[in-house]
């Protein structure tokens, strides 16, 4: 095997789970798989171009990998981080903590969708502000700018959402 293999191999027993999980969140499971094997078919293609910390730069492929998939779907909702399946079926069930959770789905849907995006690189992702900056084509300062004002309209969004009755205070 050669050292590109190997590095390879490393990189995708490393990140193939991440990565998973971070299309899964946009687009149906059935072809997140897909996805991600185009990724790392891209990145055997352009090993020169690896970088020493390559899991950004995959979330970067991966995230323009999707944008080509389906334009038509991407232009009404850049990305769709499913936080909730059904709203609905969560406001039914009054296990203790779901009405917080129930604003935190409203006060999310009320935000743009790139709000959500540089929200979710760092809150699901795990990314750092440089990780999610190379994700997003952008310099450090500019998505510290946008999370910045990402977290402030979610703040806001939560502020304002009628508060749910509670069993506690029913």
């Amino acid at each position: 095997m050669t050292p590109a293999e190997e590095r390879l191999r490393a990189l995708h027993a490393e990140t193939y789970a991440d990565l998973l999980r971070f299309v899964k969140r946009r687009i149906p499971d059935d072809d997140a798989d897909d996805i991600v094997a185009a990724t790392f078919e891209v990145a055997w293609r352009r090993f020169a171009d690896l970088p020493e910390d390559a899991r950004p730069w995959l979330f970067g492929i991966a995230r323009h990998l999707l944008a080509n998939q389906d334009r038509k779907r991407l232009r009404r909702s850049v990305v769709d981080v499913r936080m909730v399946a059904d709203v609905s079926a969560a406001e039914a069930d009054r296990a203790p903590g779901v009405d917080a959770r129930i604003d935190l789905v409203r006060a999310w849907w009320t935000l743009s969708a790139a709000d959500r995006e540089v929200l979710a690189l760092v809150a699901f992702d795990g990314l750092d502000d440089g990780q999610a900056a190379t994700v997003l084509g952008c310099r450090r300062a500019t998505f510290r700018m946008r999370l910045t004002r990402a977290r402030q309209r979610l703040r806001a969004a939560l502020d304002a959402a009628p508060r749910q009755k509670t069993w506690s205070n029913a």
